[in-house]
């Protein structure tokens, strides 16, 4: 097929975007300067798409000022906003859901206080106060917040590194200064709108890290489960493993093994029965309390506790206790507060909102990620003063918290007065609670944090993703969950890093009898313009990735000069399709300006087509456009095929 033969085809099908003058000469739209934004206009879009690109000031709008004020107290405190539509009907489904998350977070709460070598009243306290603060300025209806498996095992083992939990008080004042910090660091994202760093941790590296969390939190539950009175304080498989099969001789006790085992086999089988009927959705949501009541008799009636069964002994009565005093606020130990707080406060708002996001899609409402942040933060300052750690939401309770019909936050605060309850009233009950109990809990819980279906996905989709995911897994679980994190995050910049510094590029022909040209790899059938090589840079030019465009342009050109070496003929235009290009750099407009210089000297023209406004105004504020010249500017891929084609030599 001529060159000739594909510019009258084009010049016929194109006629959406251009029409004739003549029998033989085609006009095309010219591309001209955009119209000149002013420097704050760019500043006011750009400042708009990074910060407020939601518009969460649209509702003030052509408002009062006294309705501007209403609606500012709303968007801070939401309970005055759903509160006033509140009906009675309503509190059903709340009171049903409120007070079956309580019989699942009691147990849970005792159980990863210990996680995160506090008390177990700690726990208890942490699902009290900040689940009535979120109801107040929380905007998901379906969150259940208190304290979560991954959290605690992240603070316990990052606080235990810098301070023996056998110290109690230290320990403690520790805890609530990285809580304390946790909030700073959640509510700072959401008040300057910062929301959209917790993104650079992606899916993928999320699976593999909350998985490998799964695995080493089972592994540390092997000490409660076993009976073992010595283990190892590292969190790593190797290391957890040594410890367990050192005291296998002498240090298991098989009363504690009967009872652990037996209760997680229930569990499980509630939470079998629960996937498959959603509604019998209850039955693992209440058995852990049921588990709890009846090991806690059967080591009552038995003393069991006498022939080696570790049990909870004690748990202190009444409500959270002020903690202000005991934040440190200066000293050593503010830096590694505010270290571990931040690390701590990330994982749990990166938890959080993508709980919130998901059951808001699920029920169709809108959730304002950085508003969430602002209500998690401010729940974490106010629980780390009231002898709170670390809280946020917990995707089994939330999921509960769904299926058992809740309409509003009231849940959380049904919730929260059953745990008042528990602390004023019951907390005495728990002394004959026996540690197995609690570790057969949490590894029925975490057991759902394993989400290898998502890794096989994962797989299938994409290989890097997947390579992300294995990193963050096998770096929490033979290593620590401080390097699991950290791989985490590594590799999900360098997918980004990667992405942006090597964009695809792609050669482009003509689809048979139309005026589109796509990808030759993509579509076989598409035919290539002799005389014309046509790429598409699927990427914004930047100084990282703008020499590898260059050369990688020029690397295809000489590919296709080699492949026309034996037919006579030669590449006359080198078309670059900038549709996908967002914008460009200054060092993007050098290396188009050696690569025009290059291709001068091959006696090849650049040709350009469909570069965005943001990229035009810079080529000609630059001046490129001149030097390229307007001729050699195109509206589409067809134009400029349409124009060139007759100019090429036969």
């Amino acid at each position: 097929m001529s060159g000739k033969r594909i510019g009258d085809e084009a010049d016929i099908g194109s006629a959406a975007s251009s029409h004739r003058h003549g029998d033989n000469e085609p006009y095309v739209h010219k591309v001209g300067v955009p119209p000149k934004q002013s420097l704050f206009q760019e500043f006011k879009f750009m400042f708009k798409e990074t910060f407020f690109h939601d518009d969460p000031l649209r509702p003030f709008k052509d408002q009062t000022m006294s309705r501007k004020l209403v609606l500012g107290v709303q968007a801070i405190f939401p309970i005055l906003d759903w509160g006033r539509r509140y009906k009675l009907h309503m509190f059903k489904g709340d009171l049903i859901a409120g007070l079956t998350i309580a019989s699942l977070c009691i147990p849970q709460d005792i159980a990863y206080a210990k996680l995160a070598n506090l008390a177990p009243q700690f726990g208890l306290y942490t699902s009290f106060v900040p689940p009535l603060i979120y109801a107040i300025m929380g905007s998901s209806r379906d969150i259940a917040i208190g304290p979560v498996a991954v959290v605690s095992l992240l603070l316990g083992s990052m606080l235990q590194d810098e301070i023996d939990p056998k110290n109690k008080v230290a320990y403690q004042r520790l805890a609530f200064t990285a809580t304390f910090f946790a909030g700073v660091t959640q509510f700072t994202l959401g008040f300057f709108r910062l929301g959209f760093l917790i993104e650079f941790l992606s899916h993928a590296a999320i699976i593999g890290f909350m998985a490998g969390a799964a695995v080493t939190i089972s592994l540390q539950q092997l000490k409660g489960l076993l009976g073992v009175k010595t283990f190892t304080k590292k969190t790593d498989i190797v290391s957890v493993m040594r410890s367990v099969f050192t005291n296998a001789h002498h240090g298991w006790n098989w009363e504690t093994i009967v009872i652990g085992v037996t209760f997680l086999v229930a569990l499980l089988i509630a939470k079998y029965i629960g996937k498959r009927n959603k509604k019998l959705f209850w039955i693992p949501a209440i058995a852990p309390l049921i588990s709890v009541i009846i090991s806690t008799l059967c080591v009552y009636l038995t003393h069991a506790e006498k022939k080696g069964v570790a049990i909870v002994r004690h748990i202190d009565r009444g409500i959270n206790p002020p903690s202000l005093d005991q934040i440190h606020f200066s000293g050593s130990y503010v830096g590694t507060g505010f270290r571990i707080g931040a690390i701590a406060g990330l994982v749990a708002l990166t938890e959080a909102v993508a709980i919130g996001r998901t059951f808001a899609a699920m029920k169709d409402y809108h959730l304002d990620g950085n508003k969430e942040m602002v209500a998690l933060g401010t729940m974490n300052v106010i629980g780390s003063m009231t002898s709170c750690y670390v809280a946020t939401g917990s995707f089994s309770r939330s999921a509960v918290n769904f299926m058992a019909g809740c309409n509003t936050a009231v849940s959380n605060i049904v919730m929260s007065c059953v745990v008042l309850l528990t602390l004023e009233v019951i907390t005495p009950l728990f002394k004959y609670t026996p540690n197995a109990i609690l570790a057969s809990i949490i590894i029925s819980a975490v057991m759902g944090l394993f989400d290898y279906e998502a890794m096989i996905l994962i797989w299938k989709i994409d290989k890097f993703d997947f390579v992300a995911c294995m990193g963050a897994f096998f770096g929490v679980v033979f290593v620590s969950v401080e390097i699991g994190l950290l791989i985490a995050v590594a590799i999900s910049f360098a997918k980004i890093l990667l992405q942006v510094t090597r964009p695809r590029t792609a050669v482009l022909g003509k689809i048979p009898r139309t005026t589109v040209y796509r990808n030759i790899q993509q579509y076989p059938e598409a035919t290539t313009v002799p005389g014309m090589l046509i790429l598409r840079i699927d990427s914004a030019i930047y100084f990282s990735n703008s020499n590898y465009i260059r050369e990688r342009s020029m690397r295809l050109l000489n590919d296709e000069e080699e492949r026309l070496k034996d037919s006579k003929q030669r590449v006359h235009y080198l078309v670059l399709e900038f549709s996908p290009v967002t914008d460009i750099d200054t060092s993007g407009i050098h290396a188009l300006e050696d690569l025009h210089k290059a291709l001068k000297k091959r006696d090849i023209q650049l040709v350009l087509a469909n570069p965005g406004r943001t990229v035009l105004d810079k080529l000609h504020a630059s001046k490129f456009a001149n030097r390229l010249g307007e001729e050699n500017v195109f509206l589409t891929v067809a134009d400029a095929v349409a124009i060139l084609s007759p100019k090429m030599e036969p």
